[in-house]
């Protein structure tokens, strides 16, 4: 079987089936591994009501953590992308989840803002090494359904993402800071995921000749394909800017508007987050079928109406409100991701790497912008300030229709 799939992969013609068992091992796998990466990166914004009370900070300083994760994830996935994608490095994987155990142990023990940003710093380089490489291993094992493997393994990330925040307030918020270090056994679970599927990825690299065979099928120019890509990059923007003030102030909010304890705020965020994980899941498998720029003009526009109400409404329907939202946004960032590869064929880590960063990086600094923005204005003025940000999705009319895309 080993030898057919060989055969496949290899040959000019795109490959359309792999061992169908094997696929589905490694991409489960693969998402199993995000939610554990995830998961442990959302500890980050669910403790940040805790440290602001203990260590008296400030929203913009709050902002600045998340910049420091942020931007440390965003940085270096490009490079780790490019570069990966002319020289596989499958063991990268859990040298990756060995920064993120030291950067949450770290967390659990120091006790000044500095180190606080460096334990930051550290989960962020785990992040940049993570998600180019395991991006590309679930595109690889996905048999041609390319979209189906993007979501799946996104869907992994997002679910991480909202349990972490249950998690924190069950095992954190109760108990005290030096409990961030359960966590560390999640990492070291990972570890063992992710040692098991460099394995595969090292014994089957001879299957993917990712810069051999890869030739542009959209008819596409040069210019047209960049273009495209700022478009899809001001999406990006549009996107994660207004993901940040939910993810990092949602339960600032809450408890400012609506007076609510903080496990009851985290409640909220993790139907939100919920919610996020159901549409990131579903965006991809409809991008097969009906095509990524529907899709990508369906999340980024059709949230816009509920982004606009969300700041004028009580608390039952801030709660409805959030959960539409997070299903709709969520669902673009899979087909974005799968569209930007088909543009660019030869380049899966790199493309992963590069909107992995920018989501990342436009999270960080659109985090800390809102922070301060918040600690001038309060926090309600900022949610009425985002509410207009999903009407970027416009844009995307500038999107080129191909056969292939």
């Amino acid at each position: 079987m080993a030898t057919s799939n060989a055969q496949t992969a290899v040959s000019p013609a795109p490959a359309t089936s792999q061992s169908s068992p094997l696929v589905m091992r490694i991409i489960g796998a693969v998402a199993l591994a995000h939610l554990i990466n995830d998961l442990i990166q959302s500890v980050l914004p669910s403790i940040y009501p805790m440290l602001k009370a203990n260590y008296g900070l400030t929203f913009t300083q709050v902002g600045l953590i998340t910049l420091t994760f942020q931007l440390t994830a965003s940085l270096l996935q490009p490079w780790v992308g490019y570069y990966t994608d002319r020289h596989p490095k499958p063991y990268l994987l859990p040298a990756g989840m060995i920064c993120t155990l030291i950067g949450i142990l770290m967390m659990s023990q120091v006790g000044s803002f500095p180190l606080i940003l460096l334990a930051a710093g550290l989960i962020g380089i785990g992040s940049s090494t993570f998600h180019p490489e395991a991006s590309r291993v679930a595109r690889l094992a996905s048999g041609g359904r390319f979209g189906l493997a993007q979501s799946t393994f996104q869907v992994g990330g997002n679910a991480g993402s909202a349990f972490g925040p249950l998690l924190a307030a069950a095992i954190i918020i109760p108990f005290g800071q030096g409990n961030v270090a359960w966590f560390g056994l999640f990492a070291v679970f990972a570890l063992v995921v992710l040692y098991g599927i460099s394995r595969w990825y090292a014994n089957h690299l001879s299957l993917f000749k990712l810069k051999q065979g890869q030739v542009a099928t959209h008819g596409l120019s040069k210019g047209r394909v960049i273009s495209a890509l700022v478009v899809l990059g001001l999406l990006v923007f549009s996107k994660y800017f207004y993901m940040a003030s939910l993810t990092s102030y949602f339960t600032f909010y809450l408890i400012e508007k609506f007076d609510l304890s903080v496990a009851s705020s985290q409640l909220h965020l993790f139907l939100f987050l919920g919610a996020v994980a159901a549409g990131t899941f579903f965006g991809g498998p409809i991008g097969d079928k009906i095509g990524r720029k529907a899709v990508i003009w369906f999340s980024i526009l059709g949230v816009a109406p509920f982004t606009l109400i969300l700041p004028h409404v009580d608390l039952f329907w801030t709660s409805i409100v959030s959960v539409v939202i997070g299903f709709i946004l969520a669902s673009a960032f899979s087909a974005i991701v799968v569209y930007a590869q088909e543009l660019v064929p030869g380049n899966v880590g790199m493309i992963a790497g590069v909107f992995f960063g920018l989501m990342f990086g436009f999270g960080g600094i659109g985090a800390a912008l809102l922070g301060h923005l918040a600690d001038i204005h309060g926090i309600e003025y900022v949610y009425m300030l985002c509410s207009f940000l999903p009407l970027f999705g416009v844009l995307a009319i500038f999107l080129p229709r191909t056969k292939k895309i």
